[in-house]
């Protein structure tokens, strides 16, 4: 193991892999690569990487791990045939998962002498090594502090969320939430517009200015949420259901897919039948805290 530079082994070279890899390059770093297609590492290596021949030596090389894997069954699949190289290892888990799976793979690492922080990166790969991006971390806060130089190559900004290992998931998780759903509607929207003999660049101006008007939304509704208060004072879901009627009509009858716009209608009906009619149309929060019928 390296001790006289600072080092770390990047397992799984994907986009966000190669990326991360190359940044620590880029900063001076010793570092050792492991990919299942060794051919990925090709442009690292050239760069100065080391390429691992198996995944128990690419352990055994240095003691921070970076895991860039699909999910967390892959992880096992990768690491269960190496379990022994794992003791002394802080393994900085990035791949995308659930909490409940985070807080698993978590006890499973401490099983082998290992340590895992959870990581949830917010950026796509053009964003790794850059000072204005995030990523949230949670587990140890004494292996996040040591650590912490090594975080900030993969991205300037470090948000530690606490102990649980599953909250850096969760909130990686919250972002995707809002991530899919909000670009299934602007293809919604394009779909829309394309049926009516509109491009995707003719409502750019119009999508962006939408957007950029959520902050001011998410801002108003989340203190009213916080304290429980759905008052239909500035808004009624009767009439936000109207709304949403006339949206599914618009796009039915441009005969373009109505699967995405559908659900918003059920959802709010949900809602008007349980009484809601009168109240915020934020009062669909309480819905969505339980599954639907």
């Amino acid at each position: 193991m390296s001790s006289t530079k600072q080092s770390v082994t990047v397992i799984g070279l994907g986009p966000m892999g190669q990326a991360m890899a190359g940044a620590f390059l880029d900063r001076g770093y010793d570092v050792t690569v492991w990919n299942r297609t060794a051919s990925r590492a090709d442009a690292l290596v050239t760069r100065g990487a080391v390429l691992a021949p198996n995944v128990k030596e690419a352990l055994a090389a240095h003691e921070l791990v970076i895991l860039s894997l699909t999910d967390y069954d892959a992880m096992y699949a990768v690491l269960e045939p190496a379990e022994a190289a794992l003791t002394g290892r802080t393994l900085v888990n990035l791949s995308s998962d659930t909490p409940e799976k985070a807080r698993d793979a978590a006890r499973w690492a401490a099983e082998q002498g290992a340590v895992q922080l959870t990581g949830g990166v917010t950026v796509p790969p053009s964003g790794i090594g850059q000072a204005e991006s995030s990523t949230f971390y949670s587990g140890p806060r004494d292996v996040f502090d040591r650590h912490r130089p090594a975080l900030e190559v993969i991205t300037g900004r470090t948000d530690h969320r606490g102990e649980d290992p599953g909250l850096a998931a969760l909130m990686y998780q919250i972002g995707m939430v809002m991530f899919w759903t909000s670009m299934l509607s602007y293809w919604q929207a394009i779909a829309l517009a394309d049926a009516n003999g509109l491009t995707a660049a003719d409502i750019l101006p119009h999508a962006v200015e939408t957007a950029n008007s959520l902050p001011g939304f998410f801002s108003f509704y989340a203190e009213r949420i916080d304290a429980g208060r759905h008052i239909g004072d500035v808004d009624r879901l009767a009439m936000g259901m109207a709304s949403i009627e006339h949206v599914l009509h618009t796009n039915a009858d441009a005969g373009v897919d109505t699967t995405l716009p559908a659900a918003v209608v059920e959802l709010a009906r949900r809602g008007m039948d349980a009484g809601h009619a009168a109240d915020s149309f934020s009062s669909l929060v309480e819905l969505m805290k339980k599954a639907g019928a």
